[in-house]
């Protein structure tokens, strides 16, 4: 194969870009990628996380050419691809969100709900100018890989306004996976549906190598313990009929329970998210990161598996289903690989460039999949990759619950794009009012004028 393509990570200075870079080293070969672009506006995080990236990838793959930059303009020049990863207003907004949030007793999770209408009010209009630049200097035909939060919401903005773009993201990948070694089988020999909105999916028809496995999977003993199914009661499956569930599901369907364990909490998400950032970033600081490799794994990881270990665990109240270890240097690089979002972009590179048909979980156009929705709504569905072309799966007899759900939030994400796009107030307090998890009217029109107060500097002149 050509190995000839270049690939942008914009947000490379990001504290992921590690497996980032670990998932593209291992791969680029296969996807005919030869140079990596690490881009970010933060040169401390860039320094850190973006040495210690290219670092992990020179050990992994030595003629992949790996470079930091922090001018867009010559880090997308020329690019075949390009995958978004960026917090817009970093760790402070997150936190600034959940406290904007929280006084009006609401949910606060960064990418749900109010929380994920101010991180989109941030990521769109940053996200677009990219899309912009990307437009009149990337190579023609390259494609966009968006993961920036809150992923659906983003993706269809950029959609919507004419730009290549895929959403990725790695949690229906992760279930899949955990159903996968549940069944004690090969990843690529099981299969199952997939439907929805980003955070907002179902799972059914599992099978191995074709034979249907649903009713072992669904009465298997540990499908509560060892998947992300842990965080809702068996029960659930009365209500879902049977389908399994996207783990950010259980902020709707146990939002009061979310709320009061997370209120209860010594520390919020966001605020340990942030203490842990910080941390490793003045620990990293003290190190030559490329001199003391092995010192600089330890100090990523062992902050790291911090966030990663405590993962919904204040929200739900359940711990995790694997405890992750600090591994050394030499065990990390050679470690198995599972991908993440980057493995999800990986993947779809290689069967564009290949033409081997594969399925995979994507944020796509509709196209008729879901017939109750618009042919332009971006869904995240199972999609089957082939000759070029992405399909998005037809999906038939969806559950009047899980249809009725699926239409509110995608409503809620055609008016929140509009509202951010035209900086419109009315059509903010709206979109909020639609969303399920503030559905107040009189607290919309507030958390808006909270919002602007606070975001407004990020797209036009709110009105």
């Amino acid at each position: 194969m050509d190995r000839s393509a270049k690939l942008c990570v914009i947000g490379g200075g990001g504290v992921r870009t590690p497996f980032v870079a670990k998932t593209i080293a291992t791969q680029a070969a296969k996807s005919g990628i030869s140079e990596l672009v690490l881009l970010d506006s933060d040169d401390q995080k860039l320094n850190l996380f973006g040495t210690l990236s290219r670092e992990i990838a020179r050990r992994i793959d030595p003629e992949l050419q790996v470079t930091l930059q922090t001018d867009p303009e010559i880090a997308l020049a020329d690019c075949d691809y390009i995958i978004t990863t960026v917090r817009a207003g970093g760790d402070s907004s997150r936190r600034n969100d959940e406290l904007l949030v929280k006084k009006f007793g609401l949910l606060a999770q960064e990418t749900t709900g109010a929380c994920g209408f101010a991180m989109a009010m941030r990521s769109i209009p940053i996200i677009a100018k990219y899309c912009e630049i990307a437009k009149r200097v990337a190579k023609p035909g390259h494609l966009i890989f968006n993961f920036t939060n809150p992923a659906g919401l983003v993706t269809h903005a950029l959609t919507a306004a004419g730009f290549p773009v895929v959403g990725i993201c790695d949690s229906p990948t992760e279930l899949i996976r955990q159903l996968a070694e549940l069944m004690s089988i090969p990843v690529d020999d099981f299969s199952c549906n997939s439907f929805g909105l980003n955070h907002l999916s179902w799972f059914n028809n599992f099978k191995v190598n074709g034979v249907d496995v649903s009713q072992e999977i669904l009465a298997h003993p540990d499908l509560f313990a060892k998947t992300e199914m842990r965080v809702f009661d068996k029960d659930i499956l009365n209500f879902s009929d049977n389908y399994l569930l996207n783990e950010y599901l259980y902020f709707y369907y146990y939002n009061k329970k979310a709320i009061r364990l997370s209120e209860n909490s010594e520390h919020s998400r966001a605020e340990l998210i942030e203490n842990v950032n910080k941390k490793m970033i003045s620990e990293l600081s003290q190190i030559d990161i490329e001199s003391d490799f092995d010192a600089a794994i330890k100090i990523f990881f062992d902050n790291y598996n911090v966030r990663e270990n405590s993962y919904l665990a204040s929200e739900s109240g359940v711990q995790r289903v694997k405890v992750y270890e600090t591994p050394t240097a030499a065990e990390f690089i050679q470690q198995p690989d599972h991908g993440g979002y980057a493995g999800v972009a990986l993947n779809l590179i290689t069967a564009l460039v290949s033409n081997d048909p594969i399925e995979m979980v994507l944020s796509v156009p509709n196209n008729g999949a879901i017939a109750e929705l618009e042919d332009d709504d971006v869904i995240e569905v199972m999609c089957t990759i082939e000759q070029g072309q992405i399909r998005p799966r037809q999906q038939v007899d969806i559950p009047t619950p899980i249809l009725n759900l699926i239409r509110t939030l995608k409503e809620y994400e055609r008016v929140a794009v509009q509202a951010i796009d035209e900086s419109n107030i009315d059509l903010a307090i709206r979109a909020l009012t639609v969303n399920p998890l503030v559905a107040h009217h009189d607290i919309a029109k507030q958390l808006v004028t909270d919002l602007v107060s606070a975001y407004g500097e990020y797209g036009g002149d709110w009105k």
